[in-house]
């Protein structure tokens, strides 16, 4: 039991004190006890421990070799300590918000607009649970979220941002200028990169080609990544023809990073959605969050 191998927390304050110091009383005036009260949770410390930290004499005191290396420690301890304590005060004064997301929108949308965050809300402590794991991204702890889905999520109130459209991008660099001409048939052989997600509503090849009325075996389907911000970031290098989703990989678009080779998508049923716990709906700070995405996204914006 760790209890039991600690000693008590007064008089490691009281040996730091008078290890910095070389001196009773002067650790006794800084911690406003006297000499023989220092002088006493010292012994007992000592006594706990089974070592004799300091070698005394009339008129001072020094470290022994025991006493010197476990200053060392303490001293570090007791800092790291008052530091996590104004931590979590400061935490506790200010208002934090937990915002949880998936990997994919926090990597291709939040990042580049932290900072716009950060000024939207400057008295706030903002905590980022980017996760595709919805036992964290919808953990406990998680106020609102932004999330892929249907808007059915139970004891959340959600609203969707945007409707789910995707479509086929690549590197500027990727040969392309054939899929103008024939998209389906240029598609079926190119290098296609694709996403092993275990979300049974994330969209692959396969159901992004039967949703356009493509059945024909697929070319070259031998890059699968279980992660969409290494997909996109395998398109980007130019090893093949990734889904982007819009608004995803919009900036990568307008950046000249990615280029979509046709201009052929897919709209599904699913969205992304603002999450926030039913409780919290009319919270001022949840609300100017939701009203800022909604902008962000201008999106047709029914109720869930």
């Amino acid at each position: 039991m760790l209890k039991q191998r600690l000693p008590p927390l007064e008089p490691l304050i009281a040996f730091e004190a008078a290890a910095r110091l070389l001196s009773f009383t002067r650790a006794g005036e800084e911690l406003h006890l006297s000499q023989a009260a220092i002088s006493q949770q010292i012994r007992h410390l000592e006594r706990s421990l089974q070592v004799k930290l300091f070698s005394r004499s009339h008129r001072a005191v020094q470290l022994t070799n025991e006493g010197r290396e476990y200053q060392h420690t303490v001293a570090a301890i007791l800092k790291q300590l008052a530091g996590a304590t104004m931590d979590i005060q400061n935490v506790e004064f200010n208002q934090q918000l937990v915002l949880g997301c998936d990997q994919s929108f926090a990597t291709q949308w939040l990042s580049p607009r932290i900072a716009q965050l950060r000024r939207l809300l400057p008295a706030v402590s903002l905590r980022i649970i980017a996760s595709d794991n919805y036992d964290e991204s919808l953990g406990p702890e998680v106020q609102v979220a932004i999330l892929h889905g249907d808007g059915q999520w139970p004891g959340f109130h959600s609203e969707r941002l945007f409707a789910e459209e995707v479509f086929p991008v690549c590197s500027p660099d990727y040969p392309h200028q054939q899929a103008q001409q024939d998209w389906a048939g240029w598609l079926l052989q190119a290098q296609l990169v694709d996403l092993a997600d275990s979300h049974w509503n994330w969209m692959n090849w396969r159901l992004w080609l039967g949703g356009n009325n493509i059945d024909e075996p697929l070319g070259n389907r031998n890059l699968q990544i279980n992660s969409y911000p290494l997909v996109i970031e395998a398109a980007c290098a130019g090893q093949g023809v990734a889904l982007g989703w819009r608004y995803l990989v919009d900036d990568l678009i307008s950046a000249g990073r990615l280029v979509r080779p046709f201009q052929q998508s897919l709209e599904t049923e699913f969205g992304y959605y603002f999450i926030c716990r039913e409780n919290l709906q009319d919270d001022p700070t949840i609300q100017h969050l939701k009203h800022w995405l909604l902008k962000a996204f201008d999106a047709d914006n029914p109720g869930a």
